[in-house]
């Protein structure tokens, strides 16, 4: 632990300031940068009250925004009488910043300790002024130099087929030494033993039911609740677990999710800007084997795309919700309830809110239904595995074919690429124009050897699990998933008041259940289309 006092008034009560852009497991400059900022500490007679510590947080960031370091300026935090750093640079590497951190510093009448200078800085003093001006200046310069290597290293690994920036999620990049290039990208299958998920296994899940799903309610956003609610780790956090840092639980986010299953990474393709980067012959680099093909992904963005509906996927997370409807005034009915004074899940209940929310046909709905949520759930289930506990599950497979189309799909891209620089004019240079139309010729050439091959067109293809519907739903993580299986079937509910004849309505859509691709074992009730009506007084 970095030692601490508490603040007493004394005068020189510091704040230690660390900061690094990178975090690597073999650095020490964490250590270093506590030991000088203690050792100055001392030799003025003060004392650390805090540590404001910006770990990967780039030098030319304001400090006023830092995540550590800004609310203490901001006064978010608590007293101070100064700042203390291991050296200026650690303030930061922008000039106009850093002279504004030390003006309104000094305007607060706080003081200023760094480990390359001798005692507290005095900007009264010229000599300590230009010092002070010219480390900051020195910083500056030093950070543009890094930029500018860093730029020329992106470009050279570009242009030798080299992964330069952070792997895709879903692959990990493998070197022959911890110390060396990368040399390839491989499938990120995680590691059980340190508990990270495969991360490989996780997109190509997402991206099976997605495709499978003949609802409309198993989307990329219902895909990332679904993910953070079984504590998958995120992408970024994935990445950190990797590198063994420590994940910081940040939430799946649905654009990201997107973004990572109609990326061409997963094809695994090197990437800049989010385009592939392409070789001398025209075609995109691959650096590692590929989660899907090209049909799969022109598939995922098809399946992706906004739509115009009514109807939207449920985001709750209990079995019936926007399953269940009032028999009054046909609203969807809500979980109402806080769950008593010490949670109990009995005291919350599917109730109509129609009325009392004003909506449209529901001014005569009196009495509202309402049923406990356990009751109503119990009773759904009861219903539901009756009728199709004891079939099997076939799932609906994406077959790629034979690779074909997948092939010709990869290179009318392709052409398609160099069509597009050829007019944007990155080939009129007559030995760029003589290669392109050499290239071009010879894509087309093979796209006719491939058109004459016999193919298996990509396509669904039914595949027996050997999971009967009643293991899926004892599987099943959570009630959402258990909502989705309903929804799958076509299931239904409506709920009458308690004074009527009926009372708790369940029905099954034929024309939906049918698509859940059920084989009857010896299950009569799959005879016909399920109809029922259960008590649910």
């Amino acid at each position: 632990m970095d030692p601490v006092t508490p603040y007493d008034g004394c005068g020189k009560c510091l704040l230690g300031v660390r900061r690094l852009s990178r975090m690597k497991d073999a650095t020490s400059s964490p250590a270093r940068q506590r030991d000088e900022i203690l050792r100055v500490a001392e030799s003025v007679g003060g004392h650390i009250i805090a540590w404001s510590d910006d770990w990967e947080v780039s030098g030319a960031t304001d400090p006023f925004t830092r995540p550590a370091l800004g609310p203490w300026l901001r006064g978010e935090r608590g007293l101070f009488s100064g700042l203390a750093a291991s050296m200026v640079d650690r303030l930061g590497r922008d000039t106009y910043e850093g002279l504004r951190l030390e003006r309104e510093n000094r305007a607060a009448g706080r003081s200023l300790l760094t480990g390359d200078h001798q005692g507290f800085w005095d900007m009264d003093d010229p000599n300590q002024e230009l010092e002070f001006n010219m480390k900051l200046f020195g910083a500056q310069i030093e950070h543009r130099a890094i930029r500018t290597r860093n730029r020329q290293e992106i470009k050279r690994a570009r242009a030798a087929g080299e992964p330069h920036n952070k792997p895709s999620y879903g692959f990990k990049y493998a070197r022959l030494s911890p110390t060396s290039k990368v040399e390839r990208a491989v499938l990120d299958h995680g590691d059980a033993k340190r508990g990270i998920p495969d991360a490989a296994g996780v997109l190509r899940e997402v991206k099976r039911r997605i495709l499978a799903d003949q609802t409309g309610k198993i989307t990329v956003a219902t895909e990332a609740s679904r993910l953070t609610r079984a504590g998958v780790l995120s992408p970024n956090d994935q990445l950190r677990a990797n590198y063994g840092r420590e994940p910081k639980g940040t939430l799946w986010s649905n654009k990201s999710l997107k973004r990572i299953l109609c990326s061409e990474a997963a094809l695994g393709y090197l990437m800049h800007s989010g385009k592939p980067v392409l070789g001398k012959d025209g075609h995109p680099v691959r650096i590692g084997p590929a989660l899907w093909d090209r049909a799969t992904r022109d598939a995922l963005i098809a399946k992706t795309a906004p739509k115009r509906t009514k109807q939207r996927a449920p985001k709750g997370v209990h079995r019936q919700s926007g399953l269940i409807k009032c028999g009054n005034c046909g609203h969807t009915l809500i979980v109402s309830g806080s769950g008593g004074s010490r949670g109990k899940a009995w005291n919350r209940t599917y109730a109509c809110t129609a009325k009392f929310r004003g909506l449209p046909g529901a001014e005569n709905c009196k009495p509202a239904p309402s049923i406990h949520v356990a009751k109503a759930d119990a009773e759904m289930e009861a219903w539901f595995l009756g009728r199709f506990g004891p079939a099997e599950y076939v799932e609906r497979v994406y077959d790629p074919g034979t690779g074909l189309a997948s092939r010709i799909a990869d290179l009318k891209a392709d052409r398609a690429r160099l069509r597009d620089d050829r007019k944007a004019g990155l080939y009129d240079e007559p030995d760029d124009a003589e290669w392109y139309r050499t290239e071009y010729a010879r894509m087309g050439e093979e796209l006719k050897e491939l058109k004459a091959l016999p193919d298996r067109p990509a396509g669904w293809r039914r595949v027996r699990t050997g999971r009967t519907v009643a293991a899926d739903w004892a599987a099943a993580p959570d009630e959402a998933a258990r909502r989705e299986l309903l929804d799958s079937f076509g299931v239904s509910a409506v709920l009458y008041p308690s004074t009527g004849e009926r009372r708790y309505v369940i029905t099954a859509n034929p024309e939906v259940w049918t698509l859940a691709e059920v084989l009857s074992n010896p299950a009569p009730a799959l005879g016909a289309p399920p109809r029922s009506s259960t008590d649910g007084r």
